[in-house]
């Protein structure tokens, strides 16, 4: 049975905040704990909380501490290498998003291009197209004929 999707939003009822977030809390530390058993690794985890004075302090037993005295002793390059903030995250997304909508507008671009290519080959007339779409049409017809003129090379060229 698969788990309902849950809405990820500020819970404004204080009492249900705070019981969520101990309930999430316990997991983490939980799956900090298997992490490190699992793979044989140093973790350590450190929460603050608006509901507890002192963080709440997990550390992998025998030299838990060691994995911020090594954290500390990083340059500070090293240490935010691999470090994500909110704005970067969102601009790196962002990035991604513009490269796949560019993508998807030169795949979109191509199979007009080619539909209107087949409406040609079927006898629709061309005159209601722009010029743009005609200096493209005959760019992607030059592209097809020299993919064409290469398939028969190697044609040619196997035994």
């Amino acid at each position: 049975m698969t788990r309902k999707k849950v809405n990820l939003a500020y819970i404004t009822n204080n009492s249900a905040r705070n019981a969520t977030f101990k309930k999430r809390k316990n997991e983490l530390m939980k799956k900090v704990s298997e992490l490190s058993t699992l793979c044989d690794i140093k973790a350590c985890e450190i929460i603050y909380s608006p509901y507890d004075l002192q963080p709440d302090l997990w550390f992998f037993p025998l030299g838990g501490q060691h994995v911020l005295v090594d954290f500390k002793r990083m340059p500070e390059m090293e240490q935010s290498k691999k470090m994500v903030h909110q704005e970067s995250f969102m601009h790196q997304r962002i990035t991604k998003e513009i490269d796949q909508l560019k993508k998807q507008c030169k795949d979109n671009h191509e199979k007009e291009i080619t539909h209107i290519m087949f409406q040609s080959l079927i006898g629709k007339p061309l005159h209601q197209l722009n010029l743009v779409n005609l200096n493209n049409f005959g760019w992607f017809i030059e592209q097809c004929l020299k993919e064409i003129q290469k398939s028969i090379g190697t044609l040619w060229k196997s035994p």
